[in-house]
C-alpha cells in the first residue's frame, strides 16, 4: 500500500453532494478490503476526540487503489487532511505496511491547534442562515458570497457582518458544461449566443475568466475556484461554467446547484492519474454535474455516446438529448414521451417537444461549421442550442447567436485561412475522438493535395501513436510534418513518437521523401506552406497552442 494524496473537497464530488476530507491510497483489492474498516475506525478515533460533529464515511474502490473520505465541516478541512493523514500512518502500521506507529496524544495535540485556528464561527452562522433563508452561498480560503452575479454580495472570509439585507440577494441562470471535446467551442457558443440575447454572461473556461468581452484573468480557469469567481462578478446576469475532469477530481464542483448541465461526450483523454485511469472512472467523474441538476434543473446529453446513454438509465432528472441522427433511437424514444431533443434533420438545427417541430437555422447558415463540412462543429452548435434554450433564451435569439459567430471567436479549433490561394486548416485536437472528427472534415474539402503537420504527446501508447497516423493517412496525405513537441516526451527519448509514426505510415504505403520530421510546429507550417501550391490545403494540429500560428499566419498575409 502506497499513501498518494491527502486533499480537500469543497463541493459535489464522486463520493458526497458537499465537502469532505479525501485520502487516495494505491493497494490492490484485497488491501482495500482490509483498509476501509481500519481507516474508518481510526478517523471515528480522531473525531471523536477531538469532539467534532458526527460524520458520513464513504469510500471507491479504483483502478489501482481507493479513495477513502468523511464529511467535514467548511472550516474543518484543513484539519480533516491532517486527521486523513495520521488516520493512513495509524492504518497502514496496523496493517504492517507502516514502520511506526504515530503516537495518538501528540497527534491529537497538534490536530486539536490545527483545529481552532481553522475555526471560523462567523462563517458557520452565515452558512446555516443563508440556508434558512433559501439563498446561494459560495466559500473559498479568502471569501465568502452570498447570492450570484447581480444579486450577490462578498466579504473576506474572517470579516463577515452581523446583519445582512437578505432580501437584496438572488441567483442568477447556470449552464455547466463538461465531457471530454467540444467543451470550449460550446462554451464559446453558448456565450456567444446569449450574448446576441443582450444579456450579461459570466464565463469561466480553460482560457480565461470574463464577463462579456472584459477578460477578469487569462489561464485555465475551468475548475471550482472559476466558478466562484466568475459568479461574485455583479454584472453578471447568466454564466457559463466550463468544468474540466482536473478540477472535478481535486476539489469537486464549484457550486451545488445549476439550471443546466451538458455533457458532450466520453473518450481517451487525459486517462493514466489516479481516479481517471480507464473511460469507466472517467465518466463517473463527468457525472458528478448531473448531481446540480438533479432536483431543480435539466440534463443535456449526447444520444450518440453509449455510456451516457447507458448511464442516463440510472438517472432521475430531466433529460434533453441532442445528435446529428434524428432516427438515433434515444432521440425517438424521447420524443415519442414529448421530451426535447434538439437534431439535425437533413441539414436543418430543429429542436422538437411534444410533438412540436421548431426550426433553428441550417448547418450551411453556421460560419464555424464550414457549409456543414465540419459536422462535430455542427454536434457543438445543437449542443448550444440546448444549453441556452434550458437557460430560458428564444430560439430566435439562439439562431441569431449561431449564424454570427465566426472563426475569430473560436481561435484554435477548427479554424480555416487561405495564403496565396492555399487552404489552412488549424486545430486544437489532441485525443482520438477529436482527430478523428477533424481528419472526417478534412476529407471533405476540395484539396488537389493535402499536407498534415502534427505530433504527439509520448505519454501516448505506442499502438495509439500508430492508430493516428493510420487515420490520418486514410484521408489522402500527400506530405506529413511530424513535430518533436520536445517539451510533450513525458518519458520518450528524443525521436521516438517520429519514428513510431514514420514508420506506421511508411507500412501504410507513403514513401519516404512524404514524410518530414521537424523540431518545432511552426517549423512543419512553415515547410509544409513552402511545399503547397494554390488550391492545396495544409491541416495544423497546433498541439502546443494556436496563438503562435495564428501570429504566423497573419505575418504572411493569410486571410
Amino acid at each position: 500500500m502506497e499513501f498518494l494524496d491527502a486533499r480537500r473537497l469543497t463541493g459535489p464530488s464522486l463520493l458526497f453532494d458537499g465537502p469532505a476530507c479525501i485520502l487516495d491510497v494505491a493497494c490492490s483489492p484485497d488491501e482495500a478490503d482490509r483498509l476501509v474498516p481500519v481507516w474508518a475506525d481510526n478517523v471515528g478515533r480522531m473525531l471523536e476526540a477531538l469532539d467534532w460533529p458526527s460524520a458520513e464515511f464513504a469510500s471507491q474502490k479504483l483502478q489501482g487503489g481507493i479513495s477513502l473520505a468523511f464529511t467535514a465541516p467548511i472550516d474543518q478541512l484543513y484539519a480533516g487532511s491532517e486527521i486523513n493523514e495520521w488516520a493512513w500512518a495509524a492504518s497502514a502500521f496496523e496493517l504492517g505496511a507502516g514502520d511506526a506507529e504515530p503516537d495518538f496524544d501528540e497527534a491529537l495535540a497538534k490536530l486539536q491547534k490545527s483545529s481552532d485556528e481553522e475555526a471560523n464561527v462567523e462563517l458557520m452562522w452565515l452558512i446555516d442562515e443563508a440556508a434558512v433563508q433559501g439563498k446561494t452561498l459560495l466559500w473559498d480560503d479568502d471569501f465568502v458570497s452570498v447570492g450570484l452575479g447581480r444579486g450577490s454580495q462578498t466579504w473576506v472570509v474572517r470579516e463577515i457582518p452581523d446583519a445582512l439585507e437578505w432580501e437584496r440577494y438572488h441567483d442568477v441562470p447556470i449552464g455547466v458544461v463538461t465531457g471530454t471535446n467540444g467543451k470550449t467551442t460550446t462554451v464559446r457558443f453558448a456565450t456567444h449566443i446569449l450574448r446576441q440575447s443582450n444579456r450579461n454572461v459570466g464565463l469561466s473556461s480553460t482560457d480565461w475568466i470574463s464577463v462579456n468581452d472584459r477578460v477578469i484573468d487569462r489561464g485555465d480557469w475551468s475548475g471550482p475556484g472559476g466558478a466562484r469567481n466568475v459568479l461574485r462578478e455583479q454584472d453578471v446576469d447568466v454564466a457559463i461554467l466550463e468544468t474540466a475532469r482536473g478540477g472535478l477530481l481535486r476539489r469537486g464542483m464549484g457550486v451545488e446547484r445549476a439550471d443546466a448541465a451538458l455533457i458532450t461526450n466520453i473518450s481517451e483523454d487525459h486517462l493514466g492519474d489516479f481516479g481517471s485511469q480507464n473511460l469507466d472512472e472517467l465518466l463517473a467523474i463527468k457525472w458528478i454535474v448531473s448531481r446540480v441538476v438533479r432536483d431543480a434543473g435539466r440534463l443535456i446529453l449526447n444520444a450518440e455516446d453509449y455510456r451516457l446513454v447507458e448511464k442516463a438509465s440510472e438517472y432521475n432528472g430531466e433529460l434533453v438529448w441532442f445528435s446529428l441522427d434524428p432516427d438515433n433511437d434515444i432521440i425517438r424514444r424521447h420524443m415519442d414521451a414529448g421530451g426535447a431533443v434538439f437534431v439535425l434533420d437533413g441539414e436543418e438545427l430543429v429542436k422538437i417537444e411534444g410533438g412540436k417541430r421548431d426550426l433553428i437555422c441550417r448547418s450551411d447558415e453556421i460560419p464555424i461549421a464550414l457549409g456543414g463540412a465540419a459536422r462535430h462543429n455542427v454536434a457543438n452548435a445543437l449542443s448550444a442550442a440546448a444549453l441556452t434554450w434550458c437557460l430560458g433564451t428564444p430560439l430566435a435569439d439562439i439562431a441569431a447567436g449561431l449564424t454570427t459567430m465566426v472563426q475569430d471567436a473560436n481561435p484554435g479549433r477548427c479554424n480555416i485561412y487561405d495564403l496565396n490561394g492555399t487552404k489552412i486548416l488549424i486545430d486544437f485536437a489532441h485525443n482520438p475522438a477529436a482527430m478523428a472528427a477533424l481528419f472526417d472534415m478534412a476529407s471533405a474539402i476540395p484539396a488537389k493535395r493535402r499536407a498534415l503537420c502534427f505530433g504527439q504527446a509520448g505519454d501516448r501508447p505506442d499502438d495509439l501513436i500508430r492508430e493516428l497516423a493510420r487515420d490520418a493517412w486514410e484521408i489522402g496525405l500527400d506530405r506529413v510534418e511530424v513535430s518533436e513537441l520536445a517539451a510533450y516526451h513525458r518519458g520518450r527519448e528524443h525521436g521516438d513518437v517520429f519514428r513510431l509514426i514514420r514508420d506506421e505510415l511508411l507500412r501504410l504505403g507513403a514513401e519516404d521523401s512524404q514524410i518530414v520530421h521537424n523540431e518545432q510546429e511552426l517549423e512543419s507550417l512553415q515547410d509544409a506552406i513552402d511545399w503547397a501550391e494554390p488550391g492545396d490545403l495544409v491541416i495544423m494540429l497546433a498541439l502546443g497552442g494556436a496563438a503562435p500560428v495564428h501570429a504566423r499566419l497573419m505575418e504572411l498575409g493569410a486571410q
